[in-house]
Parts: structure tokens; sequence; C-alpha cells
């Protein structure tokens, strides 16, 4: 049978009578992303984050990572601009190939930054698979609910370098995505990080990130991004230029 229910001002639900939890749960999970872009209809500027949290990045590393994080938060969450139109993914490659969303698709101005840990491997094709994924049905999203959107970036940080064992048709995938201009792919390594490898995941050349300056990078991914969130579509692909500059 149909499920009756109302929607407030205020956002919140008022379901039919004798509903479960469950029940309730299932219809929020559905009709939530769609409230979110009924209240917000701005063009979104989509970025994901895949982070190298090995156990290699253990200590001083995952420290700063996590300080270049909560700068993120602050510095997007101050930007009017940037607040209502950039949307955040982070995917934490760790473990035994194993990939977690630690924050998943979320306005700027809702964005918490995950504390992430350092253990395990490097499972950067797993990650970045799922970064593509993530994507493709992001974009659904918006179209399903009339909403526009720039060129999603995804931008790959590592120390070290790829340890699953099919990541190199992964690599495959992200260059012919971005052939294909459904996507814009920066790979950045720390100083021991292999670029070589790290390389195949782009079309566009590797950086290295001098020493542990996670909160500077931060800090211009956020300028950055809000610069592109505001800039017209003709302009929206000049922001690949910035690294240039570094």
């Amino acid at each position: 049978s149909a499920v009756i229910l109302t929607l407030t001002r205020e956002n919140n639900f008022i379901y039919e009578k004798n509903m479960t939890d469950k029940q309730k749960e299932i219809i929020e999970e559905d009709l939530i992303p769609y409230v979110e872009f009924a209240d917000n209809a701005n063009e979104r500027t989509p970025c994901v984050l895949v982070l190298d949290c090995s156990g290699s990045m253990r200590g001083e590393p995952i420290k700063q990572l996590n300080i270049g994080l909560k700068a993120l938060e602050k510095e997007l969450k101050e930007d009017i601009d940037a607040s209502s139109r950039v949307q955040i993914l982070i995917i934490k490659a760790f473990g035994k190939d194993q990939v977690d969303i630690s924050s998943d698709w979320v306005d700027a101005m809702n964005f918490t930054a995950p504390q992430m840990e350092a253990d395990g491997l490097t499972p950067l094709g797993f990650a970045m698979e799922t970064a593509l994924k993530k994507i493709e049905a992001q974009k659904s999203l918006y179209d399903d609910c009339g909403i526009s959107s720039k060129r999603p970036w995804i931008f790959l940080i590592s120390d070290g370098e790829p340890t699953d064992y099919d990541w190199e048709r992964v690599a495959k995938k992200c260059r012919d995505a971005q052939d294909n201009k459904k996507v814009i792919i920066h790979a950045i390594g720390t100083e021991e990080a292999n670029l070589e490898k790290l390389a195949k995941f782009s079309t566009l050349p590797p950086r290295r990130l001098n020493g542990l300056k996670f909160t500077e990078f931060f800090l211009w991914l956020s300028r950055s991004v809000s610069c592109v969130s505001k800039a017209s579509p003709q302009q929206a692909d000049s922001i690949e230029d910035f690294f240039s500059n570094d």
C-alpha cells in the first residue's frame, strides 16, 4: 500500500500511524537528498578526496593530514559561496584492500572533517574505482533533482604507491573518464611517494607535496574549488593550471 507522510517547513517528516522505525529510516534515507536539493538548488561542484591512510602514514603524517582536513572544513564553511555550492566526499584507502567512505556526499556547510587513522596497505585502485562509481551515482541524483553541476574533481593523495593487484586496470578507467571529460583527477604524492605509479591515475602530471604541508594544500584546495563553483562553464577547467604555480 502507498505510504502517506507530510514534510513540514522545518523539513521534519510526519508519518502515518503504525509505521515502524525501520520503515521510517528507509524513507528518510531515500528522501533526504531530495529535500536537501529542494532547500538549496544551487549548481554543485563535487569534490572527492581519496586519502592513503596506510600504515606508513602513522605518526606525524596522519596527524598533519587530520589538521589539514579540519582547516579545509573551517575554510569551506566560512566561504558563503563554497559552503552552499561545493559537495565533499572522502574515501579512505587502508587495511587489507579496504575502502571506507569516511564522509559521504555533503554540502560544505554541513561537512565535518573525519578523524583519520593509519593502518595496513594502500588499495588505491579500489579506492579510485569507488570514487568513480560514487560520482556517477551522484551525477544521476543531480539530474533527477534538476541540479546542474560542474565537472567533478578527484584528488588522490598518497605517501606511497598502490598495493592492490588490479590497480592498473582502474588507473586506465580513470584516464578514460578524464579523456571523456567526466572528471578532473589530480594525483598528489608526499616526498616518499612513487609519482611514476600515481601518474597512471590521471592524464595530468602528478604533483609532489613538499614536507607534510597538508594544511597549506587543503587551504589552496578550498580557495580553488570556491573559484570553480562561481566560474562560468567556459572557465571551469582553468583550475587545472593552478598546480603550475607550485
